[in-house]
C-alpha cells in the first residue's frame, strides 16, 4: 500500500467509491465529508477512516 491507496473499507464504500471514480486519496481530499457520505454505502465509519488517512498525509476534505 502506497500513501495515496485508500485505506480498507469493506466492500461496499470501496465499491461507491470506485463507482464515483475514486480510487486514490488524493481524490477523496477533492471531495466534501457530505458529499463522500451521500453515496450509498459509505457510512459514519468510512468517513472515520477516511477522515484519519486523510489526515495522515496531511490532507482533508473539502470544504
Amino acid at each position: 500500500m502506497t500513501s495515496d491507496d485508500l485505506p480498507a473499507l469493506g466492500a461496499p464504500a470501496t465499491r461507491a467509491l470506485a463507482a464515483a471514480g475514486i480510487t486514490r486519496l488524493p481524490q477523496v481530499a477533492e471531495r466534501s465529508e457530505a458529499e463522500l457520505a451521500a453515496l450509498h454505502g459509505v457510512g459514519p465509519r468510512a468517513i472515520g477512516l477516511l477522515r484519519r488517512a486523510l489526515a495522515e498525509q496531511g490532507l482533508s476534505f473539502r470544504r
